[in-house]
């Protein structure tokens, strides 16, 4: 069996934002929607203060009587416009989108307004100056564009990346862990796509360059944001031997193994590394533990394990 789909979207890919991008230049509604608007505070590391089981949004009024340059427009929910500001000072329970993602019961539009914020202030944090002049610039339109002095408009950038399962057509699939990572987590291999360069073609160089061997049957699965700093992951399948030998060219990866669907079943029910429950109190003999929901990777993976 070499071709599978994602049985559920991805968490970040499931957004039910209303982004009301025809309020983004219109000045004057922004401000009139300012006094009844909610505000997401996010420090620099992507926290945000959590209560119960709930992200904490605030008025936009306790940050300002109107709309800030460095408030940016996420878009509006239930009638009330929704804005987000860098704020390094927040204090009391702080959650990341990882760990939000992957601990709280979050509605799609909670998780929509989560991975906006953290895509757009990270944007702004570096993007001062054009790319074109070098001059400084300002935010525009709810924080959507940066204007430089000379009226060049620059907006958020996006990188993609891609993201692939490789599995030999049957019951075994390749996962691989970076020298980073706690010893027993292993994910799937990705990369950047380089300039001038197919998805596809990405596929096959990155896993030539991190594993050393060859794949076909590539098969596109489904994309999901990752604004981390700014990527969009996009998720493939594809075959290779398990006889081929590995090789670990390019130094990112520390080591790699076929593991059997049953391995795989086994860790995604032994949780997630990094989750509150099930991984630190059989840490030592768990071999295997997979990234948490929040990840497309999980996604990928819980797919082809259903298969069979």
């Amino acid at each position: 069996m070499s071709g599978f789909r994602l049985k559920d979207v991805p968490l970040l890919s499931r957004s039910a934002l209303d982004r009301a991008e025809e309020l983004r230049s219109d000045d004057k509604a922004l401000k009139e929607g300012w006094p009844g608007a909610r505000l997401l505070r996010m420090n620099r590391r992507g926290q945000v203060r959590v209560e119960g089981d709930s992200v904490l949004l605030e008025s936009t009024e306790t940050l300002a009587a109107e709309p800030v340059p460095e408030a940016v427009f996420l878009g509006v929910d239930g009638g009330a416009h929704l804005w987000a500001v860098r704020d390094n000072d927040i204090d009391g329970t702080l959650m990341d989108l990882r760990v939000v993602g992957s601990t709280l019961h979050l509605d799609d539009v909670t998780l929509g307004i989560l991975s906006t914020a953290l895509a757009l202030l990270n944007w702004h944090e570096r993007a001062g100056f054009s790319a074109a002049d070098g001059t400084a610039t300002t935010p525009a339109n709810g924080g959507w564009t940066r204007v430089s002095a000379a009226g060049h408009e620059e907006f958020p950038r996006i990188d993609p990346a891609v993201i692939c399962l490789v599995h030999d057509g049957g019951d075994q699939v390749l996962l691989a862990r970076q020298h980073t990572w706690p010893e027993t987590m292993f994910s799937l291999l990705a990369g950047f796509v380089e300039a001038g360069e197919s998805l596809e073609r990405c596929v096959q160089r990155e896993i030539r360059e991190e594993v050393g061997i060859d794949v076909r049957d590539i098969q596109y699965l489904g994309s999901q944001p990752w604004p981390l700093p700014r990527s969009l992951m996009l998720g493939f399948a594809a075959v290779a031997d398990p006889e081929q030998p590995l090789a670990f060219t390019d130094g990112e990866i520390a080591e790699a193994y076929w593991f059997t669907r049953a391995d795989v079943r086994q860790a995604l029910s032994a949780g997630a590394w990094g989750a509150p429950t099930g991984v630190s109190g059989n840490a030592e003999q768990q071999r295997l533990f997979l990234p948490g929901s929040i990840s497309i990777a999980r996604s990928i993976v819980e797919s082809w394990a259903a298969e069979g």
